[in-house]
């Protein structure tokens, strides 16, 4: 007798659909995906082995779910064959189960392309209709955009049936994507995440006249519905579509007869995964031969004799192209790998952080060298590893001079970064400076972004951060003459300005740049001086006797307001702002949250998640971005990510927002 889950299961399991269903209309309806693919993943996994373990969750669940309704916007029609997905597994191990069970242990491997899939219906040769996959029985009519694709025949060649449903997927080479996000820059529009989401855009257009511009290429690499077959094997089809004008991945497919042959075969993709110019997520391995195919059938959404063995989300390899160098607000220069693109996660990655000479030095990482880059989270793409290198790489030689100014470039004894010594006037650094100011967590001026600091300090109207708060009124007239201005853009600039004004303390010291003062250290201060005069007149030893304030941390902010310069730019910006004086009130030690690790994650209704971070801070509760096996709770809002998975997966108890306002004194 199958067991029954209890409601704590089901309540898991049934958010988990929710989620996924949700997930599925934005990524397959909407063409906007709300989360990446790893979470996306981690979280249907857990559906499933749910569904495996309790048996009746399986009704209405992940396994018996595909794609995602169709939208009202276009006609819509029922596939003659329904048109499954394919199960996913991630491991050599779970490629084992499934291979064992096989009858025949030949099969064929073909790329798993990262585009939307289509089904063409041709009667005598003829392209009748067009479908998108939709909720996989019903998909939404696309057939005027199909026909404006070239590699999708309007018409078949040679001997084909009378009837045949070809299916494919259609995808958008990585070079016309560039292309395509280069040109909408251009014209100041919005821009596609990844490949993915701009193939599915464009061929879910109502205009096919759009369609049509977007360079969208296609595979064939199945069939739906089928009058008659005259060939065996997998392998043989690919012979008949190549025949009748489709393209197919037969360049990148092999056979394999071992599991020893299939993960060679995996391991060699993932080596060529960047020089292939389109992006796939993993292989298709399937039964080669198509009578075993059609005898083992298929379970709810997916066919018994094919699995999707996928890439890990968070890595992929490529070539370094070349390594750059930026230089911070701070004259820090920070070397930034240069890589062909590829996409890790459902994002297009093209740069990477190489932190410093000492990383360049310990990954032994050159010009032209295979590269394994990873992106997890939040976190900033970095290349971890070296997969291959060869002769022909070229080692990197840290510059002697600024490539910004040209002034020489220092190492101070015992640290590891190299700086511009030009620190008043390394351009680079000043606008690195005032982009720091205006941040979020520092002043929050909208509308000054980079293009915008970099514009006005050309044109000598922002030497430094007092000069933001006159702008307006010394440059205003001249600023709505700018291309991309406007009298709506200067106005909304100026509000953002004036309510800029009044300023918290502890986002005054983080905006003002102080070296080693990030937004924790900023509020420390603010809370243990309580106002600017006080942190400016501080010496080092009250500094070093602030918990969470150590000796170096201490020197540089005692330098910092010992410096002439600074003190006149601070000076001049109090005669522009008003700052909010802080409450000395130290953090609570005796809360129920003092001393937790605490991570925020999602949309809370009623808090902003700063205002959220701010609360939990003055509770004592240390807040991170990242979960780990330390985290002892995450609260999560509406659309939580990545994090929530993780903390599932470590056990770690999540809070909801009723059950985090709970918790609030007073509430």
């Amino acid at each position: 007798m199958a067991k029954e889950p209890d409601l704590f299961i089901v309540s898991e399991h049934a958010e988990l659909v929710r989620k996924l269903n949700a997930w599925d209309i934005a990524y397959h309806q909407n063409d906007a995906p709300i989360v990446d693919d790893a979470t996306y993943d981690a979280a249907k996994k857990r559906a499933l082995e749910l569904e495996e373990l309790y048996p009746s969750l399986a009704v209405n669940g992940a396994s018996t779910h595909v794609g995602a309704a169709v939208s009202d916007k276009f006609n819509s029609f029922a596939h003659a064959v329904p048109m499954l997905s394919i199960s996913d597994v991630f491991d050599e191990h779970d490629v084992a189960d499934w291979y064992e069970k096989l009858g025949d242990k030949h099969v064929f491997i073909e790329l798993k392309i990262d585009g939307v899939s289509y089904s063409a219906r041709y009667v005598d040769g003829v392209l009748v209709r067009g479908l998108t996959r939709g909720s996989g029985v019903m998909g939404e009519d696309i057939t005027e955009n199909l026909k404006t694709i070239p590699d999708i025949p309007q018409k078949l060649k040679g001997n084909f049936p009378r009837v045949i449903e070809v299916r494919g997927e259609v995808y958008m080479l990585r070079s016309d994507f560039l292309a395509l996000n280069d040109a909408a820059v251009a014209r100041g529009d919005k821009v596609f995440a990844n490949p993915r989401n701009a193939a599915a855009g464009s061929l879910r257009q109502l205009n096919p006249a759009v369609t049509a511009s977007r360079k969208l290429s296609a595979f064939a690499y199945t069939y739906g519905e089928l009058s008659e077959r005259d060939w065996n094997t997998q392998s043989e089809f690919f012979d008949r579509l190549e025949s009748w004008g489709f393209k197919t991945t037969r360049s990148w497919a092999h056979h394999a007869e071992n599991m020893a042959q299939i993960q060679d075969v995996y391991n060699q993709i993932m080596m060529m995964r960047p020089d292939i110019p389109f992006d796939i997520d993993g292989l298709v391995i399937k039964v080669n031969d198509v009578a075993l195919q059609e005898k083992m059938g298929a379970r709810a959404n997916s066919p018994r004799w094919e699995v999707a063995y996928k890439f890990p989300a968070a890595r992929a390899i490529t070539t370094l192209r070349d390594i750059t160098i930026q230089v911070g607000r701070t004259g820090v220069l920070t070397p930034v790998a240069e890589l062909e693109p590829i996409n890790i996660g459902g994002v297009v990655v093209s740069r990477a952080t190489l932190h410093n000479a000492d990383e360049i030095a310990r990954l032994n990482v050159r010009v032209g060298d295979r590269v394994i880059v990873q992106r997890a989270g939040d976190v900033i793409p970095q290349i971890v590893g070296v997969a291959e290198s060869d002769a022909s790489s070229v080692p990197f030689v840290f510059p002697e001079k600024c490539p910004v100014c040209g002034a020489s470039v220092m190492q101070e004894s015992g640290q590891v970064a190299r700086r511009c010594v030009n620190a008043l006037g390394c351009p680079a650094q000043r606008i690195g400076e005032l982009e720091h100011f205006v941040s979020r967590k520092g002043f929050d001026i909208d509308g000054l972004g980079t293009r915008q600091l970099e514009l006005f300090i050309a044109r000598g109207w922002i030497q430094n951060a007092a000069d933001i708060f006159t702008l307006i009124s010394r440059h205003g007239d001249e600023i709505k003459r700018l291309e991309g201005f406007g009298d709506k853009s200067v106005a909304n600039l100026n509000a953002a300005i004036e309510h800029a004004r009044d300023v918290d303390l502890h986002r005054f010291l983080f905006a003002i740049g102080i070296p080693e003062v990030g937004e924790v250290t900023a509020k420390i201060l603010s809370r243990a001086f309580g106002n600017l005069d006080a942190v400016r007149n501080a010496p080092i030893w009250k500094l070093t006797n602030i918990d969470g304030i150590g000796d170096v941390m201490a020197k540089e902010i005692a330098s910092f307001f010992d410096d002439a310069h600074n003190n006149e730019i601070i000076d001049a910006l109090l005669k522009q702002v008003r700052i909010r004086e802080s409450n000395t009130t130290q953090p609570m030690t005796d809360s129920e949250l003092a001393g937790k690790r605490i991570v925020l994650t999602g949309t809370l209704s009623r808090y902003t998640r700063d205002d959220a971070k701010d609360i939990l801070e003055k509770l004592g509760a240390h807040v991170s971005g990242s979960v780990s096996s330390k985290t002892d709770i995450v609260i999560a809002g509406a659309d939580a990510g990545s994090k929530l998975t993780r903390a599932n997966e470590l056990g770690i108890a999540v809070w909801d927002e009723e059950e985090f306002i709970s918790h609030l004194p007073n509430e």
